[in-house]
């Protein structure tokens, strides 16, 4: 019996320091990325940009609010199954899988186009901080047409991100 008790409250305190080793790791990682997003400057620079400067602050809570809930989903994804929920009860009627196939892939869509979206804002705002693309076109002399070579470049990346994902290369990774 004292095996036993003991042997469970061991197993209790390992998962309670896993539990606390988790939550730490997990503010050290988002406090990395927030330090990355202050540092270029990012987000004052789409308020700018969107000539929103007044609510750079809602700006800045919707990035922490959409870290926030982006981890817990990843961690927690029993939680973000909200298509399981629709289908078994057949809210839309007797059409609700193609409604709900169809407004999913509309959801990826738009979700993978902002991702991409930050993710090429972000590269560019770090590229910038670190004055990488003037010090590369000054030295191997490139004068004229930088604004064409990174359209370029940009449209390189999303035929190349078209054909992944139309092809289903991310499937078989041939």
């Amino acid at each position: 019996m004292f095996k036993q008790t003991m042997f469970g409250q061991m197993i209790f305190l390992k998962q309670i320091l896993l539990g606390i080793c988790g939550l730490s790791f997990g503010f050290l990682a988002s406090a990395g990325v927030f330090t990355v997003l202050v540092s270029v400057g990012l987000i004052p620079r789409f308020a700018g940009k969107m000539h929103v400067a007044r609510k750079v602050f809602a700006l800045e809570e919707a990035v922490v609010l959409g870290t926030i809930c982006g981890g817990l989903f990843s961690v927690f994804s029993d939680f973000g199954h909200l298509g399981g929920y629709v289908l078994s009860r057949e809210l839309f009627g007797p059409e609700t899988v193609l409604i709900w196939n169809w407004a999913g892939q509309i959801f990826l869509a738009l979700g993978g186009l902002f991702a991409g979206m930050f993710v090429g804002c972000l590269a560019l705002a770090i590229a910038e901080m670190l004055n990488s693309i003037p010090i590369f076109a000054r030295r191997i002399g490139f004068r004229h047409g930088l604004g064409v070579a990174i359209s370029a470049a940009a449209l390189g990346k999303v035929t190349g991100s078209l054909i992944y994902f139309i092809k289903g290369i991310y499937t078989s990774g041939l």
